[in-house]
């Protein structure tokens, strides 16, 4: 009756020019938003992980929403915070960090979520919250909330932008705009591989333990010295 949680690792090499799979990243942000609430007994983590540097905990806490059947919901004021959030606009929402607009129908696949939700608006008024098949677009058994995390462990939003390019000119030396990540991520796009570079979009991040209770038992499987 524990509540077990893995924090998978990314399972890609540090610079490479590849982003880890959106699931992982999904898992990754459900599991440390758990941690944040207490709801984890045991948590399940590789050494190799353990040691990478973290968003802050308040990241997670500001770019985290819920939302509840019968709540007012503004369709335009919803997009530019999952916007602010990270997550994509499609038409046909697929993978985890994607949402679209059809009129009164809002399809969402929040990061940490096994599926995608439909949120039925009345007016301004959420009537109706739905998890949906990917497969087949139909919806399968209502649900009264639903809660949306960030779909990066970085934020992507001007201020976010801002504070990586800050941080980048004074860590490296040269022309900065003859650096191709550096120009992909001015024009507000996010290029592979960008995940090593999560310290520069933060004045301070965090460790794993920043997310944990005081009072852990750490249990070392080997020899971890």
């Amino acid at each position: 009756e524990l509540r077990v949680r893995l924090l998978p690792d990314w399972e890609t090499l540090p610079y490479d020019h590849f982003s880890p799979h959106q699931d992982l990243v999904s898992e990754r942000l459900a599991t440390l938003w758990a941690a944040t609430q207490g709801e984890i007994d045991i948590l399940l983590v590789p050494a190799s992980t353990a040691v990478y540097r973290l968003a802050p905990p308040a990241f997670l806490a500001a770019y985290t929403f819920a939302f509840k059947k019968g709540q007012k919901l503004d369709a335009e004021k919803f997009r530019s915070q999952v916007t602010l959030a990270g997550y994509a606009h499609v038409t046909q929402v697929v993978s985890p960090g994607e949402y679209s607009i059809r009129g009164g129908l809002i399809d969402l696949f929040p990061m940490g979520s096994q599926l995608p939700y439909r949120l039925d608006l009345f007016d301004d008024e959420i009537e109706s919250i739905k998890t949906f098949d990917v497969d087949t677009q139909r919806t399968v058994y209502p649900v009264p909330e639903v809660r949306l995390l960030p779909a990066r462990e970085f934020p992507l939003d001007d201020a976010g932008r801002t504070q990586f390019r800050q941080n980048f000119r004074e860590r490296f030396e040269g022309d900065p705009s003859k650096s191709q990540l550096y120009k992909d991520l001015s024009n507000g796009l996010a290029p592979a591989g960008i995940e090593y570079y999560l310290p520069l979009f933060f004045s301070q991040t965090a460790t794993l333990f920043d997310y944990l209770p005081d009072n852990i038992l750490l249990v070392q499987h080997h020899n971890l010295q």
